[in-house]
């Protein structure tokens, strides 16, 4: 009897530590390598815009000092901003150096400026501003004068003053010229548009972005929000328990994620709660090909 007790409590051990790698591996973020590199990033990241335009003394700035630290907790590292984002970069950048998190935290901002000098300043005063000495990524913000700060910044890159280097847009109206530059293969990351309620990128670019080796990076993910308002109210299928989703904006997400071309998605948030929805999003497992085409036309229906 004792002996059998005894292999029932080593049973029950065995079990409780399987569920408990099973949820370690589920609560882990995903991560997807950089193709030109293969150095691992995660698939959730934090977008700036608007979220983090705010002043010295805002009272905001309290909870986006949260975000921050829950985003590195939480397994992830991108912090996208812009000049154009009004005080973003150096409220990210105040906030990284409060908390002690530049080493954790891969920088990644924009040149939205015409002609080299400009542009050269206006980066200074981005890496001043961000407080960094080397910036992780550096993109051309909306293909602003590519051609000429594309010199600038293969310079800087080979000085090692950025990292990668990419180029951005927000519609699909720049699709065919986005395509054009990442099939010359110069550029490590092309950001743009991509969301269930904005699907033309799986078409043309996101597989030439796959073909050429450039790591993607997906803004607008909920559609400036405009996804939520489709399904407020409205419950999730049951079924979308089976890639571990737990709410709608982890089921966009999620959608985005499993396409094998994305590397990151970038939602916006200023809330600690929508950031911990967020990054669940990166973690557990993902819809496979018919699963997102079943996703697509469920949201279609609504």
């Amino acid at each position: 009897m004792r002996r059998r007790l005894l292999s029932l409590a080593a049973g029950c051990a065995v079990l409780a530590t399987m569920k408990k790698k099973a949820f370690a591996q589920s609560s882990t973020i995903l991560k997807r390598p950089i193709p030109r590199s293969g150095e691992p990033l995660p698939v959730v990241g934090v977008g700036t815009w608007q979220t983090f335009d705010v002043g010295a003394e805002a009272p905001e700035r309290a909870e986006l000092k949260e975000v921050l630290r829950l985003l590195v907790e939480g397994g992830g590292s991108v912090v996208d901003s812009s000049p154009m984002y009004g005080e973003a970069e150096r409220v990210v950048g105040d906030l990284a150096a409060e908390l002690r998190l530049r080493d954790k935290l891969f920088f990644a901002t924009k040149v939205w400026t015409n002609g080299r000098d400009a542009g050269i300043r206006q980066m200074e005063i981005s890496f001043r501003l961000m407080r960094t000495r080397r910036m992780d990524l550096m993109q051309v913000h909306n293909l602003e004068d590519v051609a000429v700060h594309a010199k600038t910044l293969r310079e800087w890159k080979d000085a090692g003053r950025i990292r990668y280097l990419g180029i951005t847009h927000y519609h699909s109206g720049a699709y065919s010229e986005l395509e054009r530059l990442v099939k010359s293969r110069e550029w490590d990351f092309a950001q743009f548009n991509y969301s269930m309620a904005e699907r033309e990128a799986e078409a043309r670019l996101l597989p030439a972005c796959a073909e050429a080796g450039v790591a993607v990076i997906a803004n607008r993910p909920f559609s400036q929000g405009m996804l939520f308002p489709r399904v407020k109210g409205k419950a999730l299928p049951a079924w979308a328990a089976e890639f571990d989703c737990a709410s709608w904006a982890q089921f966009f997400l999620k959608y985005i994620l499993s396409h094998p071309a994305v590397t990151c998605a970038i939602p916006g948030t200023s809330r600690v709660a929508h950031l911990r929805d967020n990054l669940e999003a990166g973690m557990g497992r993902l819809p496979d090909a018919k699963t997102r085409r079943r996703m697509a036309e469920y949201l279609e229906q609504m």
